[in-house]
């Protein structure tokens, strides 16, 4: 987006956040339509603000993919009906989601990697962003979310909502990515918990980076040190970019993260 263009901001819903991620299947559906109600409030106050939602797999996708392994890749036939699997609950979950923002009143449309997106190696080698972009100018909510992609190495993987926000940022230029989790940000002292990093910088993360550690159940795309290393990545080459980890349990959060309140851990890059 230009300058001339309205704000755009990532809004994930983590998949810790929207599921029960350790009881499979299990969609916490009062927490969602909370969610919802608060992104449709802040949608109806502020016109001029574009939101790309996204949202985690938590109990549906992780565990099938734990099982197969399906983000190292996929090879036999026994691994390919894992990526079917895999690809099923991610989409199951979306569609739960997807209706309850329509139940908001929000004009929700889903674009889901796995038809859109080739990956390489792990990483986004192409994605047709044309829809992606035309929701966006119509005012529409595009949502997406971490799914299974084919991979012109590893055969299949799959792309967590962090690594396609990561590709999208340099297309598409946000102004803010906030990232909506049960954490109340990134724990200095993780798994004890007692002391919450209000910021970090690429100088301060060497010295923090010892000590955050990853998830507290199923994850198999990285935890929070993955999400710290690549919002790092991201405001070292988007200049003003700001990315706030922060917990989405709070009732109200996320409308006071949408309209810029520093919630959680601020992530940017080093001032001066």
């Amino acid at each position: 987006m230009t300058q001339s263009e309205p704000p755009l901001v990532f809004l994930k819903l983590g998949g810790s956040l929207i599921t029960d991620k350790n009881r499979p299947h299990s969609a916490r559906l009062e927490v969602i339509r909370r969610l919802a109600d608060e992104i449709a409030e802040m949608w109806g106050k502020d016109t001029e603000l574009h939101i790309l939602l996204g949202h985690g797999s938590g109990s549906f996708g992780h565990v099938p993919a734990r099982a197969y392994g399906t983000r190292q890749g996929v090879r036999t036939a026994k691994e390919w009906r894992g990526f079917v699997e895999v690809w099923r609950e991610a989409i199951q979950l979306n569609r739960i989601v997807v209706d309850v923002l329509g139940e908001a009143g929000l004009p929700a449309i889903s674009l889901p990697p796995s038809s859109s997106t080739v990956a390489r190696d792990g990483l986004v080698e192409t994605w047709n962003l044309t829809p992606l972009r035309r929701a966006l100018e119509a005012n529409l909510l595009p949502v997406i979310f971490g799914d299974v992609v084919f991979d012109s190495q590893r055969g299949g993987t799959i792309l967590s909502t962090e690594d396609l926000f990561s590709h999208l940022a340099y297309q598409l230029r946000p102004q803010r990515i906030l990232l909506a989790g049960i954490e109340a940000g990134v724990w200095a002292d993780f798994p004890s918990c007692t002391r919450l990093v209000d910021e970090i910088t690429p100088e301060s993360w060497k010295e923090l980076s010892t000590t955050v550690g990853g998830s507290r159940s199923t994850d198999v795309t990285g935890g929070m040190e993955s999400k710290v290393r690549q919002s790092l990545e991201l405001v070292e080459n988007i200049p003003g970019l700001e990315v706030f980890i922060f917990c989405g349990e709070t009732p109200g959060a996320i409308g006071q993260a949408l309209t810029g309140k520093h919630l959680g851990t601020r992530i940017r890059a080093a001032v001066g």
